[in-house]
């Protein structure tokens, strides 16, 4: 149930993101409120998040897509990758 609003706002993420070359400072700031907003939202601890929504920023700031994915796949990708990680760790 969690992860079901998770998944709606990185599919939306998605949406928005399609048919932009990079991801941008603002619009990757836009992916992220939403990231943040879905896990406080499943009652993740905030400063877990915070950490996370870092994480993540560093991660995709700038970065060049890569051919197969569009800026909202990769986005994406760079989410699912640091929660497996995350949710390794415990």
């Amino acid at each position: 149930m969690a992860f079901e609003g998770l998944s709606n706002r990185l599919q939306e993420i998605t949406r928005k993101l399609s048919g932009k070359s990079r991801i941008n400072e603002s619009d990757l700031k836009e992916v992220l409120r939403e990231v943040k907003l879905a896990l406080l939202e499943a009652d993740v601890n905030y400063k877990i998040v915070k950490d996370f929504v870092k994480t993540i920023e560093e991660k995709a700031l700038g970065q060049d897509v890569l051919k197969s994915l569009t800026p909202g796949q990769q986005v994406v990708k760079i989410v699912r990758d640091e929660l497996t990680a995350l949710l390794r760790r415990f």
